[in-house]
Parts: structure tokens; sequence; C-alpha cells
């Protein structure tokens, strides 16, 4: 019987103003064959509000700083459950939209874990999701887009200026059989 450790988490579907996302590539430490690209975003700290993590998470891992105000209502939750480095999480979790006209990436505020298995980032169009062979989380992930990230649509925050480091440049699932369903690293 797999022993699941219970864990909160906050991620961010960050879109520009081309419609394509922001995904992280990574791994699992304890099966580093395993590789994935996945949103920004983690775990909450105690008594964090998802809201004030995905903020806190966001300025982390991209340098771009929201308030936890400006992200709005969460637009999709889910349960996932999956192993990284040797431990199984079950994981509830919010995603939150943010739109940006352009954002350079800058992983500066990444913690050790994120330093060890993140190995880059893309911004990825819907096409070019579709036609990849590569492994990306959440696994309905274009599905959501296509819901909640049209633009001119009123879903999620639109950010025209920031207040970051950088300026801009211009459901639920159960865990598959394989045991490779991350919905987002623990980071």
């Amino acid at each position: 019987m797999t022993v699941y450790t219970p864990r909160h988490a906050a991620r961010v579907l960050l879109v520009d103003a081309d419609g394509r996302v922001l995904l992280f590539a990574g791994f699992d430490p304890a099966r580093p064959e395993h590789r994935y690209w996945f949103t920004p975003g983690g775990g909450l700290d105690p008594d964090e509000s998802p809201a004030a993590g995905a903020a806190r998470e966001l300025a982390e891992e991209t340098g771009l700083r929201l308030t936890p105000a400006e992200l709005g209502e969460p637009v999709w939750r889910e349960t996932v459950e999956y192993p990284f480095d040797g431990v199984w999480y079950r994981q509830e979790q919010e995603f939150f939209l943010v739109r940006v006209p352009s954002w350079e990436v800058d992983t500066a505020g990444f913690n050790d874990i994120e330093q060890a298995s993140v190995t880059g980032h893309r911004w990825w169009s819907a096409a070019e999701l579709a036609a990849s062979d590569e492994v990306y989380y959440p696994r309905e992930l274009l599905a959501i887009l296509s819901r909640v990230a049209t633009p001119g649509d009123s879903a999620g925050a639109t950010v025209a200026e920031t207040t970051g480091a950088n300026a801009p440049a211009g459901g639920s699932s159960a865990a598959d059989a394989a045991g490779d369903r991350v919905g987002g690293a623990p980071c």
C-alpha cells in the first residue's frame, strides 16, 4: 500500500501576448530518466493561502512580482498523486492565470531542489504542445488553456506593468498505473 504525504500547492499559468505558456523542464532526482515540463508554482507554506503561495512562487521562479490580489481567483483545481525523489505525494493544487505582454524569466530565486532538478524553461504555443512528444503537466493543460486563456476574455490577471526586478520586454486526477503522474514538481 502506498503511503502518501499530503501537500497543498499553487501553480501559475503564465501566458504571454502570443498565447504561449511558460513551462519549466525538470526531472525527478530519484528517476532522472523521467523528464517533463511543468508550470511555475509549488508547495504552500503553513497557513499560506493559495494566492499568496502562487505569488511567492511566481516571484521566486520567474522574477515576476504580483500581489495575491492581482492573481484573482483560481481558474482550475486538481488533486494529483505522484512520486518525487522517493516520496509519494497527494497534492491538492490550484492554478491561477496571469497574462503578460512578454517576460524575461529570472530564475535567481530557485531553491536548492529547483536548482538541482530544473534544467530550463520555454514558452510553448498550444500548437507546439499538441504536436510534441514531450511529457508536460498538468496533462489537461491544453484543455485548460483553451478554456481560460483566450485573448480578450476576463479570466485571470493581466499584467500591463510590473513591479518585479524585470520589466516586460514587449478536475481531479489519480496516479497513472505507470507511476509517472506528476502534476507539478514539489518545487
